[in-house]
């Protein structure tokens, strides 16, 4: 942790927040089997979650199919996407949640809980009957499993981010938090490189009957491997030491929102390009691919996974860049890449090249890292520790249920109406412009050492 030189005294202030800080604990005070059964903890969570966007965004033709059979297959993708953007609306109500529970009781305690109720209803996708078997009650099911696995996912995140970023050393906070873009990143890829084969080996009746569901079984034995390892660790060593000396806010949600409004409402405009890149170019390119340009749904999984795969190096780059140069300097490079090249690289993925695709893919994903390697660290240090997951939850699921979670939907929408496969490219541009202004106006936070008040 940071060294923060200890004040003579520990004054509350009325609103519930301490007038002077308090020294963290060191940075050799946590051994590095800890923080490596840490990293661990905070990557499974993200992984497993990830996973289950991945597969459902890469195999949303087939459940498309599936659960609305009877729409036409424009229509049939939109709602299988609006299913997914409805999901999203929770987050928000479980981002208050959530960040009660992390900063009240524990981060722990959160984690715990999170990834046991999102891997049970991610299984539970797995055993839902089709259209043609129960009807209307098909997607029904469906969008109720994906609201609670809306809003066990909305405290995963945030509460990975700021275990990992209270756990590292000062000197390198954003590079142990870039792990939980990192394990997103792998549960895509993992959950393109299933899409792919089952694709590629199934016939299209095998995969509409019963090959989509294989990959949503997994996340059961993962769920449990990931909430067995959160189980046996410690709380965070600066978290602990405000519940020593009872000093965890009563009530982090109504401190945040009453001491930090303005440091809520810079990360809510930080998250933007975050949230609707993440989906654009992460889990909605390969139906983009081959449902707007054509290319086969092999080849769209092939390019998306090539991608994925640079896209995890960057991201612990990204990473150690900004624990050198600053995440401002980082989170507004990122902003201004996608604002002068977005419109130029989805041009050039219209030429149908496949090299050229792959080359695209890698060239987007590149400047998301910018973002999302720095965005977690950046976030974690924005708001002090008593109120911590709960700043963190609170805006970065505010801004992905306005403008992630409908990402895909939107970049559908928007190419339907204006007839133009570039739509979701000024979208893009659009949501780099909001971020560029949000980030301009923050503070830099990564030479400063962790506050607690």
């Amino acid at each position: 942790m940071s060294n923060e030189t200890s004040s003579p005294s520990r004054r509350s202030s009325p609103g519930g927040t301490l007038s002077d800080p308090r020294p963290a604990p060191a940075d050799n005070a946590v051994s590095k089997e800890t923080r490596r059964r840490v990293i661990a903890a905070s990557f499974i969570g993200n992984f497993v979650e990830w996973f289950d966007y991945a597969v459902y965004g890469y195999l949303a033709v087939t459940i498309a199919t599936v659960f609305f059979p009877e729409s036409d297959p424009q229509t049939g993708l939109l709602l299988t996407f609006a299913l997914f953007a409805i999901s999203f609306l929770v987050r928000p109500l479980g981002g208050f949640i959530w960040g009660h529970i992390g900063d009240r009781v524990g981060r722990r305690t959160a984690l715990s809980l999170s990834i046991l109720i999102m891997s049970g209803a991610t299984f539970c996708i797995a055993l839902i009957p089709g259209y043609d078997t129960i009807g209307i009650w098909a997607p029904v099911l469906l969008l109720i499993i994906r609201v609670v696995q809306g809003f066990s996912a909305s405290g995963e995140y945030a509460g990975a981010s700021a275990f990992l970023v209270e756990y590292a050393p000062a000197n390198r906070r954003g590079l142990y938090a870039a792990v939980v873009p990192a394990s997103t990143a792998a549960g895509l890829l993992l959950g393109s490189l299933m899409a792919g084969l089952l694709t590629t080996l199934l016939s299209t009746d095998a995969m509409q009957s019963w090959g989509w569901r294989l990959p949503f079984l997994l996340a059961a034995p993962m769920g449990l491997i990931g909430r067995y390892i959160r189980t046996k660790l410690e709380d965070t060593p600066v978290f602990r030491e405000l519940a020593a000396e009872d000093h965890a806010v009563k009530a982090p949600v109504s401190s945040l929102f009453r001491n930090h409004w303005r440091q809520l409402l810079q990360a809510v405009g930080a998250v933007l390009l975050n949230a609707v890149g993440f989906y654009v170019i992460l889990s909605y390119m390969p139906t983009y691919l081959s449902s707007e340009l054509g290319l086969g749904e092999t080849e769209s999984f092939l390019a998306t996974t090539i991608a994925l795969i640079t896209y995890i190096g960057f991201i612990f780059l990204t990473g150690m860049l900004s624990d050198r140069y600053g995440r401002k300097k980082v989170l507004i490079s990122a902003s201004v890449a996608f604002i002068v090249l977005t419109v130029p690289a989805f041009a050039l993925l219209g030429t149908g090249n496949f090299l050229v695709i792959v080359l695209v893919q890698i060239l987007l994903g590149a400047m998301l890292t910018l973002n999302d390697g720095t965005l977690p660290s950046f976030l974690a240090e924005m708001f002090p520790t008593r109120v911590r997951y709960s700043g963190f939850a609170v805006s970065f699921n505010l801004s992905n249920a306005l403008f992630g979670g409908t990402a895909p939907f939107m970049a559908t929408l928007l190419i339907a109406a204006t007839a133009s496969d570039l739509a979701p490219a000024w979208y893009l541009v659009a949501a780099a412009v909001v971020s560029l202004i949000a980030v301009s106006l923050s503070r830099e936070t990564c030479k400063e050492p962790l506050r607690h008040e």
